[in-house]
């Protein structure tokens, strides 16, 4: 039954904010790098605002900066097309615990990023708050705290001189250590060694600038392929994907 109004209660906020903190933390401190990094390249605190309100997708918006600044328009634009659109897949697959959510949905499929979808498709939540008004919670804290972060990194890099040389390594170094967890988790490799001999082989053929949407074509589309047999291995240790 479609829930259409809920009563957030203390407990519900507790309970998403036990579950979000870590991650707020963590976008505060990138969102503030990114919004420093946007700084530096004429690009004011009002826009890391926006560009965290209507993009959302912190390895998109740090990618688009550095294409950006070498006035690559149309190709910032493709790569984010293609790298954002891991985003669809997360949604379909969420669409059964969604479904009674009402108008909420939307935005819920809005703000799904790889942190929130981690955190929401793992289970229904604590048993004492209430799974609509735990979802929603969970999910806007994430994203406020990512464009609050990149908002006063905006405004700190107004404030601030120093050299944003390796700002923009921070989402590198996050996707690595989410890289080695997964390798630890999972039982079936063939995503990991595929991510990285579809991005070397690229890298190598294309040249640094163009690598980036050939080896996004040939993961999704050998992943597409494969599905079944990563499935039938198992993606992780206790059975699920």
């Amino acid at each position: 039954m479609e829930r259409k109004y809920i009563k957030i209660s203390g407990k519900d906020v507790t309970a998403a904010l036990r579950t979000s903190l870590p991650i707020m933390v963590t976008f505060l401190i990138l969102g503030a790098g990114y919004g420093i990094l946007m700084q530096e390249h004429g690009y004011g605190p009002v826009w890391s605002l926006l560009s965290g309100i209507i993009i959302f997708s912190g390895t998109v918006q740090f990618v688009s900066v550095t294409m950006l600044r070498a006035g690559s328009v149309v190709m910032a634009a493709i790569t984010a097309l293609m790298v954002a659109a891991r985003h669809i897949f997360f949604s379909i697959s969420m669409i059964g615990r969604y479904r009674d959510e009402g108008k909420r949905k939307w935005y819920l499929y809005y703000a799904l990023c790889d942190e929130t979808y981690a955190m929401l498709s793992k289970d229904d939540g604590p048993a004492e708050a209430n799974v609509s008004a735990y979802r929603l919670l969970v999910t806007l804290f994430d994203q406020v705290s990512w464009v609050l972060g990149s908002f006063l990194g905006g405004l700190l890099g107004t404030v601030l001189e120093f050299d944003s040389t390796g700002i923009d390594f921070a989402m590198t170094a996050l996707f690595t250590t989410v890289f080695i967890q997964q390798w630890i988790d999972s039982k079936c490799h063939i995503p990991a060694i595929l991510g990285l001999t579809a991005t070397l082989a690229c890298r190598l053929l294309f040249g640094r600038d163009l690598f980036l949407i050939p080896a996004m074509i040939i993961i999704i589309a050998v992943l597409s392929v494969m599905r079944g047999k990563i499935e039938e291995t198992g993606g992780a240790k206790d059975g699920r994907l």
